[in-house]
């Protein structure tokens, strides 16, 4: 038996609650659970947990060694984080979160001057709309889009993620071009789906512009909808509609021709960028180091 396993899974479920929320923590499954809590009994010779059919509360026994748990691991955790921060050279695997179309376009080519700058360091990226708890999922950072929710996590500002209405010449050609944002109301608009629960879900049918006159909305239709930026991008190249794209996406697009920006006089919403991490990841030369890239890069 793993006795610093046993320890750590038998923690999360102290503070998890249950064996299945601790299982689902610990990316195992709620028997392997219950093994190591099984083991760790039989290796101490006493009961850490009295267990009913509705719920589980800890010994007297088990309250003491819950504590004891947190300082042991606590201390094997800062000796890790102590042999790598005293190295010259900062070295480890880092493992970052961030939006598919900025992550693809952005994050990647900077990353490839990152890693030649500290050869050292492995990056794992998980490119993913969805917002997922950099702690429980072992994330350095993560780069997200829109205000962030309140947190123990450091939040850096970056530049805002725009956005351009556009769309092919060939389509142009054949529909008309809108010289007004009402004129909208008449093309096929391409919509990006959001996921459930984003406050930008609205936007497939209606798309809020700020112009001359203000701020206004006008109701589009298309016949398209997809969560893919880049599906989004392809279908606009191919002459199906009017779109509104990342910029991070298409501005090579929009420089070579290929994709023509729309009604300029108004501008489509942007949504804050941040870097998001823990503060004592911090402490970490490769997370120190890839923040410092990052703000170098895109800070405000």
């Amino acid at each position: 038996m793993d006795v610093f396993q046993a320890m750590t899974v038998f923690v999360k479920v102290v503070e998890s609650g249950s064996l299945t929320a601790a299982a689902r923590q610990c990316e195992m499954s709620t028997t392997m659970v219950g093994n190591h809590l099984k083991a760790l009994e039989q290796r101490l010779g006493v009961s850490l947990l009295q267990r009913t059919t509705r719920r589980q509360n800890l010994t007297e026994f088990g309250t003491q060694y819950y504590r004891r748990c947190l300082d042991v691991l606590a201390l094997v955790n800062d000796s890790e984080r102590m042999a790598e921060h005293i190295q010259t050279q900062p070295s480890g695997t880092l493992r970052i979160t961030a939006p598919p179309a900025f992550g693809a376009e952005r994050l990647s080519p900077m990353l490839k001057d990152f890693m030649d700058q500290y050869p050292q360091i492995k990056v794992e990226v998980v490119l993913s709309n969805q917002l997922m708890d950099l702690i429980e999922h072992g994330f350095d950072a993560a780069i997200r889009l829109g205000m962030p929710e309140s947190s123990a996590l450091i939040a850096r500002p970056l530049r805002d993620y725009t956005l351009t209405i556009c769309a092919s010449r060939d389509y142009l050609e054949r529909r008309g071009t809108p010289l007004k944002a009402a004129h909208l109301c008449e093309h096929n608009c391409l919509a990006f789906a959001y996921p459930a629960g984003d406050d930008w879900r609205a936007t497939d049918k209606l798309w809020k512009l700020t112009g001359p006159e203000g701020v206004i909305e006008i109701p589009v239709a298309g016949s398209m909808i997809v969560n893919s930026s880049p599906a989004l991008r392809q279908a606009a190249l191919a002459g199906m509609g009017i779109a509104m794209l990342p910029d991070v996406l298409i501005s090579e697009d929009l420089q070579a021709g290929k994709l023509i920006p729309l009604l300029q006089a108004y501008r489509p919403p942007s949504r804050p960028m941040w870097l998001m991490y823990a503060q004592d990841r911090y402490r970490l030369p490769k997370v120190r180091h890839f923040v410092d890239s990052v703000l170098a890069t895109w800070g405000k």
